[in-house]
């Protein structure tokens, strides 16, 4: 009698996911990079920017949110208030910045509210 060949588990194979990437897919990255670039073309819609600057800019986007963020969730909590509204966020505003960059930022957030309340 022949001895019995041993069985070998069977190999895994990765699924395919729709767009022909493997489980290796590239992790998204999420920044203002674009958004940047759409205000500054709003803005002087023939001036450039090396990607540098829009690098920094994102870095002090992204600081100023966390900050803003991190206040406004200390204010929610100070109230005993499980929910962050755009009042907690004014104050957080009026908190964090200096002066009329403040005054300015109120009256922007303001203003958005209004459009997307409105729409």
């Amino acid at each position: 009698m022949a001895p019995k060949a041993e069985k070998k588990p069977a190999k895994k194979v990765a699924k395919k996911v729709a767009g022909g990437k493997g489980k290796k897919g590239k992790s998204k990255v999420e920044s203002f990079k674009i958004y940047i670039y759409k205000v500054l073309k709003q803005v002087h819609p023939d001036t450039g920017i090396s990607s540098r600057a829009i690098s920094i800019l994102n870095s002090f986007i992204t600081d100023i949110f966390e900050k803003i963020a991190t206040e406004t969730a200390q204010l929610a909590r100070y109230n005993k208030k499980p929910t962050v509204t755009s009042r907690e966020i004014q104050t957080a505003v009026r908190l964090i910045l200096p002066g009329e960059l403040a005054k300015h930022a109120v009256s922007e957030g303001t203003k958005a509210v209004t459009k997307f309340t409105s729409a």
